[in-house]
């Protein structure tokens, strides 16, 4: 069943609810997962930090996910051309399990009829977000980036820090639409 949501593009005055809102998610993915005892934080008491948000919603387009006209999470992607990237897709904590994300994921691929190969990442322990990915989304696991693979299109200088944050490694997905 699809929900009624909408997705509305970002508006410059909620870019700081949006970006709490976002690491209120996040957390809770991981703080789930692990419990008080998670490592996994970018910055101090954050899975996601500020800076990080903050890049993704400046070089990509953010919007907001609407139900019943109450903000319950948020999107970040990149469209160019037939090439697209989902660099954020987070859901209110009071709003998992309603299909929420799937439907703004929806609603993404609906806005985005040019885009036939869709990109995004996520941790190895997030196994919440690998069953929306794959299993409710289409996506494809296409490759492992950990230390024996680093992501080529990082930084050397991030790698070591990667592997601290993420010692599991991460997953890229894609999903090819025809």
């Amino acid at each position: 069943m699809e929900k009624d949501i909408q997705l509305c593009l970002m508006e410059e005055d909620d870019r700081e609810l949006f970006i709490l809102d976002n690491q209120e998610a996040f957390n809770y993915g991981a703080l789930e997962e692990f419990g008080c005892r998670d490592n996994h934080f970018e910055e101090d008491g954050q899975i996601i930090s500020r800076e990080t948000i903050e890049q993704s919603i400046d070089h990509g387009k953010a919007y907001r996910i609407i139900l019943e006209e109450k903000k319950v999470g948020g999107a970040v992607i990149k469209v160019d051309g037939e090439k697209g990237s989902l660099d954020l897709l987070f859901v209110s904590p009071d709003a998992h399990g309603k299909g929420v994300g799937y439907a703004a994921w929806c609603q993404v691929e609906k806005l985005h009829p040019e885009v036939k190969i869709w990109e995004t990442m996520t941790p190895y322990f997030e196994q919440r977000n690998i069953h929306f990915y794959v299993n409710r989304c289409g996506f494809h696991i296409v490759e492992f980036f950990n230390k024996f693979h680093p992501d080529p299109n990082e930084p050397e200088a991030d790698v070591k820090e990667f592997d601290e944050q993420f010692p599991d490694g991460m997953f890229r997905l894609e999903k090819r639409i025809d």
